[in-house]
């Protein structure tokens, strides 16, 4: 069952579709002239149309559509992109969270600045026996590379799983 067949049997008190906050987003999209906000915008719409696609049953749907329905989209915010940046932020936990669908290049991010971060440690603690300086930077990259590799070996499981959107 796909989401239109699924949309039109719920039926509950009034929550924000799919295809409303998509709505929303477009309009954001076509009123604004910031560079920066525009692409906030458009991961949101990428979103929830590669959610519409997806087949989920009804339940599925109505969480989703609850979930948005408590980002409370329409509040008026004095900086936009911060505040819908925050708000596909906490979608994305959302979504990861109960279905296990990440964006893509998530497990790449999160192992690029782990990997950073072991990196320099390492370089800090292990390799203290070279110069400073070079023990962090060989640290870091080793740290960078790593985390990377695992990373995309993880958003690559991911995208075989299809939980990738």
């Amino acid at each position: 069952m796909n989401y239109t067949t699924n949309q039109k049997n719920i039926k509950n008190k009034y929550i924000m579709t799919l295809q409303e906050a998509n709505n929303f987003f477009e309009s954001l999209k076509n009123k604004t002239t910031k560079k920066t906000e525009v692409k906030v915008y458009e991961k949101f719409i990428h979103m929830l149309t590669e959610l519409k696609k997806r087949e989920f049953s009804i339940e599925e749907i109505q969480s989703i559509e609850t979930e948005l329905d408590r980002l409370n989209l329409k509040s008026a915010a004095e900086n936009r992109k911060k505040h819908f940046k925050k708000i596909f932020n906490r979608f994305s936990k959302f979504l990861k969270e109960t279905f296990s669908i990440t964006p893509r290049g998530h497990y790449t991010y999160l192992g690029i600045s782990l990997g950073t971060s072991f990196g320099v440690l390492f370089g800090i603690v292990i390799l203290s026996g070279f110069e400073r300086s070079l023990g962090i930077s060989i640290g870091l990259i080793t740290g960078l590379l790593i985390g990377m590799i695992i990373g995309q070996s993880m958003d690559a499981r991911a995208i075989r799983e299809g939980n990738v959107l």
